[in-house]
């Protein structure tokens, strides 16, 4: 357990696990909400590369993000995500309570900006912790991400970066598609939410550093 040293770490925990807490009493309630947080309907229905790879799954979701820079400015904050790369750009201290050992980095690394397709990029650095491997990537536009086992749970992480706005913004798609057996249902279901709660916070940390703003401890940009 690595325990926070500054005053703005244990703030990130408390509102970390707050936002956990409320996400898992309300999930039964706001599950559908918290799935296409901030997507279109559009964005939904629509394919995406990296569908193919879980063809039927049995939880997903579809999240967006506008980010007020241009699709070149956030590729290279997207490329390097991962535990011992970028970091996830979520809650780092609340994360490392559990041993993830995560640093999210506000500078853009240049020796993590061409990952080849079969790399592995580790969420955590505690033994057995997910890890997916690059199954496709064509910058800047798209990053998939595919993990799991063939006789166990299959999953993809599928980002797209679309540009918007006269090529001025960034619309940011992540979606995930996951099949497992029938037995972890209940276990995913307890996952997803908290998931949510951390991929938002990513979300929200990869759109400040493109965009060279600062973020509040809550996640949220300061008005």
């Amino acid at each position: 357990m690595a325990l926070p040293t500054t005053r703005r770490g244990w703030t990130e925990i408390a509102v970390g696990a707050a936002q956990v807490l409320a996400a898992l009493l309300t999930a039964p309630l706001l599950r559908r909400r918290y799935n296409r947080w901030g997507a279109l309907p559009h964005e939904v229905g629509a394919a995406l590369p990296g569908d193919e790879l879980v063809p039927a799954p049995r939880l997903g979701y579809t999240r967006a993000i506008t980010v007020d820079a241009p699709v070149e400015a956030v590729w290279p904050w997207l490329v390097q995500i991962g535990q011992g790369r970028g970091g996830l750009y979520s809650f780092d201290a609340l994360e490392n309570l559990f041993g993830f050992d995560l640093h999210s980095a506000d500078t853009i690394r240049p020796d993590l900006q061409e990952p080849a397709v079969g790399e592995r990029i580790r969420l955590a650095a505690t033994e057995g912790a997910p890890a997916y491997e690059v199954e496709r990537i064509d910058p800047p536009t798209t990053l998939v991400l595919l993990g799991g086992e063939p006789a166990g749970p299959r999953i993809t992480w599928q980002w797209q970066l679309r540009s918007v706005g006269g090529g001025r913004r960034t619309r940011l798609l992540v979606r995930q598609r996951l099949d497992h057996p029938p037995s972890q249902t209940v276990l995913w279901r307890l996952v997803e939410p908290v998931a949510f709660v951390m991929e938002q916070r990513m979300l929200r940390g990869l759109a400040r550093r493109a965009e060279g703003r600062a973020l509040t401890p809550s996640g949220r940009r300061p008005r």
